[in-house]
């Protein structure tokens, strides 16, 4: 491959990867705010400990997949200078607010939501993790304006060479975001509920000891789920206007119809057996252990189609970065050779490739010793008792 194709699938490798962390993320948030609503309004013990072992994943996820978002950032750098000289005005406006806002708003209450357990008031450290879940998507918000500028460049106008913002506000009512958004959102519920799903019901096939708790998980991540399918899959087909009016031979390239080919088999499939299979069954299905096999093979396939549908968005805009503005080929950085981004392409691959697998090691142990092993929010231990001085 030339330097261009390397750099290419540099970006489309990372890219892939750090999306596997970022779709979870946004499906376990709001799912562990609604346990700890159970629970601060309900005062059941199971609903406590299920907000403290789900939580614990998504805090896992939501670290290592910081990590892979910092090497995402280098891809601007290293491999797309053009990109940033030509459109950074505008497309840098969105990321910036993105970190500066939503990002630092979404940290702070989520250490305020870890280190807040037995010290803050119940309903004080409710509201933490509701505003960690709402800042997250404010940030999946600003993700995708940015990225609907690329796709369709409204509200920008070429000045001296590059491009600056006019309107603001198009950049924000841009019609390639309007639809994409939630059908993000709906692919994120669709993966955390399904994680959810596929982790009760190996527990249960197991004859946990924990019947109430991954009971109940499952309940719950088969509701969440469905929910996910009907926006993923209705909102996906609603984003065929905008496309056809702003990017007409979007899936003409072989890579994005093949993507979009395979990701509307995915969604229809999980649409049929969540919607029609699994929830008219929801109260018996965890008392049915024949089926929970199929509920595990079930979670991998929300990640399947969240890449192929990425995929799908990202190559069907080329050969253009900036659609109708700027090319790949412009923009990338002067003086790149075969051999840099074959060193970077392995370097990066090899780390954002470990952190998914450490990833899915550290979940699927603490999922394997059960809701015990939990650490977050744990009862501090009672201080020490003293033992008496000795009076002479």
């Amino acid at each position: 491959m030339d330097v261009l194709d390397l750099a290419r699938t540099q970006f489309a490798v990372t890219g892939s990867l750090h999306f596997l962390f970022v779709v979870l993320t946004l499906g376990l948030a709001p799912l562990v705010a609604v346990m700890q609503t159970l629970w601060t309004f309900g005062g059941k013990p199971v609903h406590e400990r299920m907000t403290r072992f789900w939580g614990q994943i998504y805090l896992i996820n939501y670290a290592l997949g910081i990590v892979t978002g910092l090497v995402m950032e280098f891809q601007f750098g290293l491999s797309w200078s053009g990109l940033s000289h030509y459109a950074g005005d505008v497309f840098g406006a969105p990321l910036a607010i993105e970190t500066l806002a939503a990002f630092f708003l979404e940290s702070t209450f989520l250490g305020l939501w870890i280190f807040g357990w037995h010290r803050m008031p119940r309903r004080l450290h409710l509201a933490c993790i509701w505003i960690v879940t709402l800042t997250a998507y404010v940030s999946a918000f600003w993700i995708m304006a940015a990225n609907a500028f690329l796709q369709n460049p409204a509200g920008a106008v070429e000045r001296g060479g590059r491009l600056v913002v006019e309107d603001f506000g198009a950049v924000l009512t841009n019609p390639m975001l309007a639809m994409a958004l939630p059908h993000v959102a709906g692919a994120a519920l669709l993966t955390g509920g399904s994680v959810i799903m596929g982790a009760s019901a190996y527990q249960l096939f197991r004859r946990t000891a924990e019947q109430e708790f991954f009971t109940k998980s499952l309940r719950l991540g088969v509701a969440v789920a469905a929910i996910g399918t009907v926006l993923a899959v209705g909102f996906g087909y609603a984003q065929f206007g905008p496309i056809g009016e702003f990017q007409p031979g979007k899936f003409d390239s072989p890579l994005a119809g093949l993507g979009l080919g395979f990701m509307i088999m995915i969604g229809y499939l999980l649409q049929l057996v969540v919607l029609f299979v699994l929830l008219p069954v929801i109260r018996w299905l965890p008392r049915w252990r024949w089926a929970h096999p199929i509920v595990m093979l079930m979670t991998p396939l929300p990640f399947l189609a969240a890449i192929l549908g990425w995929l799908a968005r990202e190559a069907g805009r080329q050969p253009w970065l900036v659609y109708g503005r700027l090319t790949v080929a412009d923009a990338m950085s002067p003086g790149l050779t075969p051999a840099m981004i074959t060193t970077s392409l392995v370097a990066f691959t090899g780390v954002l490739g470990l952190l998914a697998v450490v990833d899915y090691l550290l979940i699927a142990r603490l999922v394997r010793r059960g809701p015990a092993a939990a650490t977050l929010g744990a009862a501090p231990l009672p201080p020490p008792e003293r033992t008496p001085a000795l009076s002479l």
